[in-house]
């Protein structure tokens, strides 16, 4: 899980310095032909580390190997370390690879480039009819797909059910009303100790503030053509602002209003034993559990509550897609290799991992896992940030969003000048200033 959240804090903004660097193909389709293409020849597949375990992708490779024994495959685990350079000049290249995992929110910023081959017309053969809108929407460019579903991860409240307990709390708040009413109930138990923190809630966690945000049936930013207009000034977006800073106010968080949920790491906050809840990942209770390995066994979990009970929030989606580079000499094997690892059978083995599948609705594999469970079903209700190929801008450099959410929360602005002046900046970023 920390692993991905890298991909949804920190793409980098994508420059291709050429017209001519995507190659011969320049339309970001992939040459169409009516004849049978035969599979055959080399096919260099990149997947990231810790992506697919290697039990996953010996048995794909083998399984697709024995169907098309024409082909062999170059198998390439790649490092996320200098992953975005590296992928840059590939795919600029004559010889990129043929198949490559990409953050999803990287994939419009490179779709825009016509460096990736347009799967529109394969989307059926890939499983498309299971994909989860949000994670479709992540690889969706000018009403064109470019990439397929891999695999997603999202946020959820974890809790402390010991502390849950003691407090009288019998089940887990099912909308904003009880969330509310559950802090109090904690304040009520333990608030006599100064360093207690019913909710641990920093100033800066944007990915929080989108879950409100589309609670509230606003969005960051809307399609306008194939340009993005930002909506933070709306009545949605405020009453989102509003929401937070009550639940801050609420839980008297000792979080910094001017930082986000990495700095501090929040898991670490949580596994001091004064916290009883926080959004986080799953994969951050075993990040709290190096400080206090007891805490897994304490810890549970519930879909952010939303403002109508027994509706939880819709969440971010974050993860990776797979994508055919434009100039892949290769496509059709390509295309048949996405196919076998977007199959029931292989999505299967991504859940056993701990992952929403990219391509399945089945989360069965998944239901044993206290936390993924409740993660998984969140994720029905999940979405993308927009499919803007400059969102990198938005998360390398000044945050709009972290600016607005500290700004209200320190009263240095009122909502009206926040989100005013957030959307001004958003703007600017989308339009590639």
């Amino acid at each position: 899980m920390k692993r991905w959240m890298k991909l949804a804090t920190g793409i980098a903004a994508i420059s291709l310095a050429t017209a001519g660097c995507a190659g011969s193909g320049g339309s970001g389709e992939a040459p169409a032909s009516n004849a049978p293409q035969q599979i055959s020849g080399d096919l260099t597949v990149w997947l990231m580390t810790g992506s697919a375990p290697d039990t996953l992708t010996s048995a794909l490779h083998k399984e697709f190997q024995d169907a098309n024994p024409g082909v062999k495959i170059k198998y390439e685990i790649q490092q996320w370390n200098g992953i975005q350079q590296k992928l840059t000049t590939a795919l600029a290249s004559q010889t990129p690879p043929d198949v490559i995992e990409l953050g999803n929110t990287q994939t419009p910023a490179f779709a825009s480039e016509s460096v990736l081959a347009d799967v529109t017309d394969s989307v059926n053969d890939f499983n498309g009819a299971q994909w989860l809108k949000g994670l479709k929407d992540s690889a969706t460019f000018d009403g064109k797909q470019y990439g397929v579903p891999f695999y997603a991860a999202n946020r959820e409240v974890l809790y402390r059910k010991d502390m849950f307990e003691q407090a009288g709390i019998t089940t887990p708040p099912a909308s904003n009303d009880e969330w509310l009413a559950a802090i109090d109930k904690l304040k009520t138990k333990f608030g006599s100790d100064p360093e207690f923190q019913p909710l641990y809630l920093p100033g800066q966690y944007w990915y929080a503030y989108l879950s409100f945000l589309w609670d509230q049936g606003g969005d960051i930013a809307k399609a306008d053509g194939k340009k993005f207009k930002s909506t933070l000034n709306t009545p949605e977006a405020k009453a989102a602002l509003e929401f937070y800073k009550k639940l801050v106010d609420a839980s008297g968080t000792k979080a910094p209003k001017d930082n986000d949920e990495a700095n501090p790491q929040q898991s670490g906050i949580y596994g001091g034993g004064k916290v009883a809840m926080f959004i986080g990942t799953p994969g951050e209770v075993a990040t709290a559990a190096k400080t206090d390995p007891t805490i897994k066994d304490k810890t549970g979990a519930f879909a952010v509550p939303g403002k109508s009970a027994g509706k939880s929030a819709p969440v971010f989606l974050g993860g990776s897609n797979l994508a055919i580079p434009l100039n892949s000499k290769n496509q059709a094997a390509a295309k048949a290799y996405i196919k076998l690892l977007s199959s029931q059978k292989y999505q299967t083995e991504i859940a056993k991992g701990g992952f929403v599948p990219g391509t399945s609705t089945d989360i069965s594999a998944l239901s044993s896992d206290p936390y993924a469970s409740v993660m998984a079903k969140a994720a029905q209700n999940g979405r993308a940030v927009p499919s803007s190929p400059n969102w990198g801008n938005v998360e390398s450099g000044q945050n709009p969003l972290k600016d607005m959410l500290t700004a209200y929360l320190t009263g240095a602005k009122s909502a009206d000048q926040a989100t005013g002046d957030a959307n001004s900046a958003l703007d600017k970023l989308l339009a590639g200033s």
